[in-house]
């Protein structure tokens, strides 16, 4: 006889809590290709706003998925209001379902009925800000979008999908990261993190502001770090969070033909590169990507030539600052300045 073992219960976390969560395709097939990858992330976004959640990195491989997330503390997260609920839905709905939601709360207002009005209010609170609650409408939503575009019908994953309970500190925090943003490396599917657009850190190496907000708040939620507000821009995490996965993805024998199971990683020399260049992107990878200052920079060069062009035409332009040039970002960009600041989607 058969014995199924009984399924463990989740081991839930006190307070503002992290979990590696990790979800695999139904017998492993291999689904995900560029155009599911890429709804699979737009879908994660959309139900991260919904639910109040944050995902702090994230992976989206062929036929598994791996997400960092945070969960706030239900006891000192705000209870839902009217205006809160309307915005959250505005991300997951359409308009005739924002516009029917806020017509039914102007009728409970009418009637004068705190009960109804508080239904409403509960209707929503019981969905967000709790992890089986989003993970449980992610792969659903996913399987509803994918089996009809398939022409299929049955389960799309493997069982319920797996949880870590991580300690909300900067180790536990950095390593798990680390070893979600390192599966395309592992795999040998990329030589470079940021050739991946699927994970976490390339998201962010392209400007996304919820990617990089994401990986902040490792440093931001961790008293170890004691960092303070200038040190958790993206110059100086992004900088650290780099150096320390090239660091945990150093591997000591290279793949071969007599050893070819040998995970994929990076060298010591690759490391000592990355230290050298103080976590910063190498302008060398950069190049390999769409790069919005050399299109929308409006003047490039030195700080000098940049100054100089500035103001020979500051009149002409009306612009009322004193100082042209502008650092460039998100890169060693060797001393090279532009006249327009760009703030977001500045390396694609």
């Amino acid at each position: 006889m058969t014995v199924i073992p009984m399924r463990q219960p989740r081991i839930k976390g006190e307070g503002t809590s992290y979990y590696h969560c990790l979800s695999r395709v139904v017998d492993r097939r291999f689904i995900f290709g560029e155009e599911e990858k890429e709804h699979f992330v737009a879908l994660m976004r959309k139900l991260e706003a919904f639910h109040g959640m944050r995902v702090v990195t994230y992976c989206v491989m062929s036929n598994h998925f791996h997400l960092l997330i945070e969960e706030q503390d239900r006891e000192t997260r705000p209870p839902l209001d009217r205006e809160t609920i309307l915005k959250r839905v505005g991300f997951l709905y359409s308009k005739d379902t924002i516009r029917d939601l806020r017509e039914e709360f102007e009728r409970a207002e009418a009637t004068g009925s705190e009960t109804w009005h508080q239904e409403i209010l509960d209707r929503y609170e019981a969905r967000v800000g709790d992890l089986s609650a989003f993970m449980k409408e992610l792969k659903q939503r996913f399987s509803q979008w994918y089996n009809k575009r398939e022409g299929r019908r049955g389960t799309l994953w493997e069982d319920r999908y797996k949880s870590l309970l991580v300690e909300g500190e900067a180790k536990a925090l950095m390593t798990v990261a680390a070893y979600i943003d390192l599966n395309p490396i592992r795999a040998g599917l990329v030589d470079c993190v940021e050739d991946y657009r699927w994970c976490g850190y390339a998201s962010a190496v392209a400007g996304n502001q919820w990617a990089r907000e994401g990986l902040q708040r490792i440093w931001g939620q961790s008293p170890a770090l004691a960092v303070t507000e200038a040190e958790l821009d993206w110059e100086s995490v992004g900088s650290q969070y780099r150096l320390w996965l090239y660091e945990e993805g150093v591997i000591k024998e290279q793949p071969s033909e007599e050893n070819p199971k040998v995970r994929h990683g990076f060298t010591r020399e690759q490391l000592e590169a990355e230290r050298e260049n103080e976590g910063r992107l190498p302008i060398q990878a950069v190049l390999r990507k769409r790069v919005r200052y050399f299109s929308d920079g409006a003047v490039l060069g030195s700080r000098e030539f940049v100054d100089t062009v500035f103001t020979k035409q500051r009149k002409r332009l009306g612009i009322k600052r004193k100082i042209g040039a502008r650092e460039m970002k998100d890169a060693n960009w060797q001393g090279l300045h532009v006249m327009r600041n760009l703030q977001q989607d500045r390396i694609g």
